[in-house]
């Protein structure tokens, strides 16, 4: 038989579990005029997202839902892919994401959709789209007018999912409230604590905006103004959100020296709100903290037993991505960026501050463990990709006047890429019994002017192909529940995460003997291998290794 038929006949021989759906499917429709399904997916190996064993079952969808699991090579369906040799999926659910305005330019998102995304999770780090308001909003009316050559049609998240949901995408979107956002809009961006006044503001915003359909609430403590928040603050604003929502995804205080304590402020928060607990990227950086690591994961296993309910999330590579902001300390960035400028070019705080940024990156081991990954500046495209020891070198600069002056000429607008992780500690978080793969990046496309972190092409494949197939950290079936089930039941998202009947439509085939990141540091806009289908809502948008020009993503509200 020819799988690619565009229409099958219908025979009686359909076995297993999903012939009662198809019967009843076809009901009140005589199957003569209309195929069993409108896309059948035969001889593949399914691997149902749940962690159990892979097998060898056909999938049915019909209107955007799995509607027959089993044998399914004599029934009819307007479109077959023979999916002889490949692993058929749950479509991975990227639960630490960055897309929140990326879908507007490019609503195809082919770094993500090209490595199997299907959902992604936006909102993180503390930063949502929206509310908007407070003292900053004049300047996001006016980056957002030149970035994308209209005026901000939204000011809330409901308006923002609707306006988002009627211009159309290939991945589904949920997202986060972010806690940093609120106490910009509602306290501003200095170093104080937030008035009764204002804390019951932001109490009712972060209600205001699970209701409106956000699924949690993210923090970013190293960046501000969110790191001006204390522990009572925070658990305040979680403790005021209603129950469905209270899952608190939190970028700690603190991710080298002190990551142990900062996670025993994210346990406290997450226990003194009733709140779920979602640890971002998990990870110790700078080589003398790589051991902390083991004592981190026995710290969430005993909140488990403890009763709270902890997750993390990780990508699959030993270097983060932040701002070069992060270089400098708190106190440097206390009042907004106007301020923090202001204080790069005063010449009694120049000492301070270069000793406080060199500690930084002694720790990191030095200025080549530092790349620039994006500016704006025209001009200074050709450094992106290059780390700051190989610019001063070339320029003969000192490396931290180099980046002062970046900085200034940028705006504070610099992203960096750190090498500050271990192999054996990104494997020993990988490998936790309750950890989410997640990518940490936006969408990003060949030619778009950016240099992005490996991630944001490679996340899902690199975890499959080096950390599951060739580092075997732990089993392919088990892999697959991190990026689908797992992050599925993490969010609460019922219709979706697994390869069942009565379930969503969002499937990824992939070979598992060629799947292979070919994204890396020096040459990042590169697809991976392996994947030729992904399918969103039962429509495929890689179909044959190419990415197609259908738009099936949904708003998912919770």
């Amino acid at each position: 038989m020819d799988p690619l038929t565009s229409r099958r006949t219908f025979l009686a021989t359909v076995a297993g579990a999903g012939t009662s759906a198809i019967l009843a499917g076809c009901a009140t429709t005589p199957f003569t005029t209309r195929p069993s399904f409108d896309l059948a997916i035969i001889n593949g190996t399914v691997i149902d997202g749940t962690g159990g064993p892979e097998r060898r079952l056909d999938v049915g969808i019909r209107n955007g839902v799995i509607t027959a699991i089993g044998d399914l090579r004599q029934a009819s369906a307007t479109r077959v892919i023979d999916a002889s040799g490949l692993k058929v999926v749950p479509g991975f659910i990227d639960v630490h994401s960055h897309t929140d305005l990326d879908l507007i330019k490019n609503p195809y998102a082919p770094s993500k959709v090209r490595q199997g995304v299907t959902t992604e999770v936006t909102g993180q780090d503390g930063e949502s789209v929206a509310p908007l308001g407070g003292i900053g909003l004049d300047h996001t009316l006016q980056e957002f007018r030149g970035s994308f050559g209209f005026d901000c049609p939204y000011r809330t998240m409901d308006e923002f999912f609707t306006f988002l949901g009627a211009r159309g995408s290939a991945q589904n979107l949920i997202s986060f409230i972010g806690l940093g956002t609120l106490r910009a809009v509602h306290v501003g961006f200095d170093d104080r604590p937030a008035t009764a006044d204002e804390i019951t503001a932001m109490r009712a915003a972060a209600r205001a905006a699970i209701e409106q359909g956000c699924f949690g609430a993210s923090t970013g403590l190293e960046y501000t103004p969110g790191s001006f928040a204390d522990q009572a603050e925070l658990a305040a604003l979680m403790e005021a959100i209603p129950a469905r929502g209270r899952l608190y995804a939190s970028h700690m205080r603190n991710e080298d020296n002190r990551v142990l304590e900062a996670l025993t402020e994210a346990i406290a928060i997450a226990r003194a709100s009733g709140s779920r607990l979602q640890v971002s990227h998990l990870k110790a950086q700078n080589k003398g903290n790589w051991p902390k690591v083991t004592t981190a994961l026995r710290m969430m296993d005993d909140a488990i037993a403890g009763g709270i309910d902890v997750h993390a999330d990780r990508y699959p590579y030993i270097a983060f991505n932040t701002g070069l902001t992060n270089l400098f300390p708190l106190w440097s960035r206390d009042g907004g960026t106007a301020k923090f400028l202001e204080r790069l070019k005063d010449p009694a705080l120049a000492a301070r501050l270069r000793a406080d940024v060199q500690r930084k990156v002694d720790g990191l081991g030095s200025w080549d463990a530092v790349m620039i990954s994006s500016v704006r500046q025209e001009q200074n495209k050709p450094y992106q990709g290059k780390t700051i020891l190989q610019i001063g070198t070339e320029r003969r600069v000192d490396p931290y006047e180099f980046v002062v002056a970046l900085q200034l000429e940028e705006q504070a607008s610099v992203g960096m890429v750190g090498f500050g992780m271990d192999e054996p500690g990104t494997e020993m978080v990988l490998a936790w019994k309750n950890t989410v793969v997640a990518s940490d990046a936006g969408p990003r496309a060949p030619g778009d002017g950016s240099w992005p972190h490996p991630r944001a092409y490679g996340t899902f494949p690199r975890a499959i192909a080096h950390y599951q197939r060739t580092r075997k950290i732990t089993t392919l079936p088990d892999m697959i529940r991190k990026m689908t089930s797992l992050p599925a039941g993490v969010l609460g998202l019922r219709d979706r995460g697994v390869i069942a009947e009565g379930k969503a439509a969002d499937i990824v085939l992939f070979n598992y003997d060629t799947i292979a990141d070919r994204s890396v540091f020096t040459d990042p806009h590169r697809f991976p291998d392996g994947i030729p289908f992904v399918i969103v809502n039962g429509i495929p948008v890689v179909d044959n290794d190419r990415q197609t020009d259908a738009k099936p993503g949904k708003v998912l509200r919770a």
